[in-house]
């Protein structure tokens, strides 16, 4: 076969289309992927809208792809990669190893991370080349469809999670339980945390206690989130998985002392907190990005081991732009996912 498709967009926030493409061949320390499913991010909509200084069209987005090795480059077997080999390629899509960040090791936030879909074509497609810095491998017991989507949302949230400073038995709360939190619920229960999932409306407690949540809060309740996580005791950490800066301050004052609020839910709105919650208490914020290839690994093997699994929803690659629209939506439970099986 010589050709193969992609689902491409040709302007910022055009329609998805399928084009057929001339079959591409790794370079050196690359690998070509047989993509077999790819999950859809909310973070894809940053590149398909210009959002990101840089991108250029035509666009192939795509950071939750899994699938087999079909080919080589040179060296790429130094990296103990064979063809058949399954894998994933996340958030991560690679590093420099040159800038500072690298040089310390902290790969995740290299000044020139490699992002699919953006430094080069992603997994919305039947076939994709990638570093093999980039690369991790799938545990046999989990399928394509499930192991996309733990590239980017779960080892988000997993590793939000395990790089917080909560331990086993303390109180930790997940905000939102969509693409990201309904993982990040399910991680926290499963690392030994008694775990809250607030989100809003009561309707969703019965899904929260699914999750194996042990307290639900309903965010448009009477009550404020803050004060309701007070009379739990106060969360040692708050995972804010949910994109609403107004949702994510309103945790802040629900934190017990020295209280980690761990942000990985994107907002272009500022914070609305003020020194004084931080700093009476010793509270901290910070901002946590996704995950090295390592990560993921980490990550599915403990989703393996836990018996975690995303909820998600496939579509074909020929109604990319179907899954698309619905992902963006916010209709997708919880992530929509492209096959080309």
């Amino acid at each position: 076969m010589n050709t193969y498709r992609v689902a491409q967009v040709d302007t910022a926030n055009g329609t998805f289309r399928i084009v057929e493409r001339e079959v591409p061949h790794p370079g050196p320390r690359q690998v070509k992927i047989a993509v077999e499913a790819c999950g859809i991010c909310h973070s894809d909509a940053v590149f398909v809208s210009a959002g990101m200084p840089g991108v250029r069209f035509p666009l192939v987005p795509g950071h939750e792809a899994a699938g087999r090795i079909e080919e080589l480059g040179e060296g790429a077997e130094a990296g103990g990669w064979n063809v058949g080999d399954r894998v994933t390629v996340g958030w991560f899509g690679g590093s420099c190893g040159r800038c500072i960040p690298c040089r310390q090791g902290d790969f995740i936030v290299c000044d020139n991370l490699k992002i699919p879909g953006y430094a080069y074509d992603g997994g919305f497609a039947e076939a994709m080349i990638a570093p093999i810095d980039a690369l991790a491998r799938i545990p046999e017991a989990l399928k394509a469809s499930d192991a996309g989507p733990m590239a980017c949302a779960g080892v988000t949230t997993y590793n939000g999670l395990r790089r917080s400073s909560a331990r086993p038995g303390d109180l930790v709360a997940v905000l939102g339980i969509g693409g990201l939190g309904h993982l990040g619920v399910q991680y926290a229960v499963a690392m030994g945390f008694e775990t809250v999932a607030i989100a809003r409306g009561a309707e969703k407690a019965e899904f929260a206690k699914q999750l194996g949540a042990h307290h639900y809060i309903d965010s448009t309740a009477g009550t404020t989130v803050a004060e309701s996580l007070l009379s739990l005791g106060g969360a040692k950490v708050v995972l804010a998985t949910a994109g609403n800066s107004d949702a994510i301050a309103a945790t802040v004052d629900g934190m017990t002392h020295r209280g980690e609020l761990v942000v990985i839910g994107v907002s272009p709105d500022s914070l609305g907190i003020s020194p004084l919650q931080l700093i009476l208490r010793g509270r901290t914020v910070r901002g946590h990005p996704s995950g090295t290839a390592q990560d993921v690994q980490d990550t599915m093997e403990f989703s393996t081991l836990h018996c975690i699994r995303p909820t998600v929803e496939t579509l074909p690659l020929t109604e990319a732009d179907a899954a698309y629209q619905k992902m963006l939506s916010g209709a997708a439970r919880f992530r929509m996912v492209l096959t080309t099986g």
